[in-house]
Formats: structure tokens, C-alpha cells, sequence
């Protein structure tokens, strides 16, 4: 994965869509913190392999990638211990996947206030697109 400070960064190559961190507007970028935030190793490579998956395979379909409208897509990981992760994205206009929002899933659907807050970052990262 590369991130806005470094663009074009090395290992581009065959990335079709370069995966990149929805960064707001003091600088943090949500994803990213989420994902030192989690306590299981294991489950950061997982959820970074099922990223880099989309980056070298879009357009990618079921089980690793589903569109939930409205531009927005998610990143399926099944974890360790029957659990699952989600990372939402969009595809901005520079054809990079921007990580909006991620986060360990509880219930069947995807909660309505995790696909908002997405909603939301994306709308600020289109604003903020030159």
C-alpha cells in the first residue's frame, strides 16, 4: 500500500489500483490507526493481503471484494476464530482505492452507522481531489 505522501511510491508495478489511506483533514488517517490498533498480528496480514488482492485484481468480485452502492465497496477478510473484518473503499478519480473506514464485523449486515461514517469520508476525500 502507498499513501498520499508518497505517491507513485516503489512497487507500484501491476497494482491496478493502488490502495491508498483516507487521510482527514487533521491528518489522521482512520484506517491505518485502526489497524495497529488491532491486538492480532495475524489478523493485519490478513486484512493487508485480502487489500493487496483488490490492488493487483480489480475489477474483483465475491468472496474478497462486494460493492454495497453508492460508489463504495468492501474488503472481505475472514479472520482467525470465526471472526470477520470489513474495509470500505471507493475508487477516486485518479483510479487509486481509498481506504475509508475499517472495522471488525458483529452482526450479519454491515451497521448502518459504518457505511455512513464511509459515506462521509468519501465525500471529503472528493472535495479535497484536485
Amino acid at each position: 500500500m502507498t499513501d498520499e505522501s508518497q505517491p507513485g511510491g516503489s512497487g507500484k508495478e501491476g497494482k491496478r489500483v493502488p490502495a491508498i489511506f483516507f487521510r482527514t483533514e487533521a491528518g489522521r488517517e482512520p484506517v491505518r490507526d485502526w489497524l495497529k490498533s488491532l491486538p492480532l498480528p495475524e489478523d493485519r496480514e490478513r486484512i493487508g493481503e485480502d487489500i493487496k488482492t483488490v490492488e493487483f485484481g480489480w475489477p474483483i468480485g465475491m468472496p474478497v471484494c462486494r460493492p454495497l452502492g453508492g460508489g463504495l465497496y468492501e474488503v472481505r477478510s475472514n479472520l482467525p476464530g470465526n471472526r470477520a473484518a470489513r474495509v470500505l473503499f471507493y475508487i477516486d478519480k485518479k483510479s487509486r482505492m481509498v481506504l475509508l473506514h475499517g472495522f471488525i464485523k458483529k452482526a450479519q449486515k454491515t451497521p448502518e452507522e459504518d457505511l455512513e461514517l464511509a459515506r462521509r469520508n468519501k465525500s471529503k476525500h472528493e472535495r479535497g481531489i484536485r
